[in-house]
């Protein structure tokens, strides 16, 4: 199942000439998923060759311009392309002054907007699918904001097929075993033995994550709600020259995304959200490797794809 992020903007609140506002899309199996809405991120879309039609629930961190504007474009677009399909929108709340201004101005939608109103203290469920879990977490910005996690659900459990022969399993045995339940029979004497589910199933893949974190100051929690999450998209608007500058605006240095990414212990971490004042960004790169080598830049158009991570089958297992 593809598991992977493409960057449709990396700019922070004032556009550059090569840079875009925020907008990013995680596709997951067949799903895809907005990540903000910045302005222009419809012709980003386009350019980038994906299907607007194929989104149907957008994520938004918070409700400043540079991460909304572009909501106004796209759905309109998506109505005057005949969509009658719900779209469903997550964001703090105050977005439905947003939707419904576009409604007034611009007339009534040929399709429903759902709005799912965000708040909590911590992370906390706001969405699953048959193999997704979507949690929301509050980030720490001049303005209500939350990141989001998304992860993969885990598999049931495989039966090795030599296994399934040598003790002829039943289907009811095979299904206790896919749940984690050790199998118990009785023997001709009468005596009980097991059939160990640790010894008889492997994991088919590891679940893969990802964590969107969006405009925010550190804050000691954050890497520990993110714990064990595959790859991190963490803003990093400033380097360390600036980090004074950064708290006062509630940002990030890359150095402050790097030390949360490895205390979180995290395979990758994506940079973005860069400060108009770098024409280029290799100090932002070089500072955040430093302290977490798996440092990756994002760049409109990037595709940052989180491979498929095998489970613990053994082809010498004996039975």
């Amino acid at each position: 199942m593809e598991f992977s992020l493409t960057t449709l903007g990396t700019a922070s609140a004032r556009p550059t000439s090569g840079r875009y506002p925020s907008a990013h899309i995680l596709t997951v199996g067949g799903r895809l998923f907005l990540l903000d809405c910045g302005e222009g991120a419809q012709m980003q879309i386009v350019r980038n060759r994906i299907s607007i039609a194929r989104i149907d629930n957008i994520f938004i961190s918070h409700l400043h311009g540079d991460h909304v504007f572009g909501l106004y474009g796209l759905l309109s677009t998506l109505s005057m392309m005949g969509r009658t399909t719900p779209l469903h929108i997550y964001a703090p709340a105050g977005i439905e002054k947003i939707v419904n201004s576009l409604k007034e101005l611009f007339g009534d939608l040929m399709y429903e907007v759902v709005i799912h109103n965000i708040r909590c203290g911590e992370p906390t469920l706001v969405e699953e699918f048959r193999q997704l879990e979507i949690w929301a977490f509050p980030l720490y910005h001049r303005v209500e904001t939350y990141g989001y996690i998304f992860r993969e659900k885990v598999p049931p459990l495989n039966v090795y097929k030599p296994a399934i022969e040598k003790f002829n399993l039943t289907l009811e045995e095979i299904a206790r075993l896919k749940e984690g339940t050790d199998v118990v029979r009785v023997a001709e004497d009468g005596t009980e033995y097991t059939l160990p589910c640790n010894e008889l199933t492997y994991k088919p893949f590891l679940p893969r994550s990802f964590a969107y974190c969006s405009d925010t100051t550190p804050f000691a929690k954050l890497s520990g709600w993110l714990k064990g999450v595959t790859m991190i998209y963490h803003e990093a608007t400033y380097s360390s020259e600036f980090k004074e500058l950064a708290k006062s605006n509630f940002h990030s240095t890359s150095q402050d995304a790097a030390r949360c990414a490895a205390a979180a212990g995290a395979q990758k971490l994506i940079l973005g959200h860069y400060s108009s004042r770098y024409k280029t960004l290799d100090t932002l790169l070089e500072e955040a490797k430093e302290i977490f080598p798996e440092t990756y830049l994002s760049k409109e158009g990037m595709n940052f794809d989180i491979p498929l991570q095998k489970g613990d089958f053994s082809s010498e297992k004996k039975f």
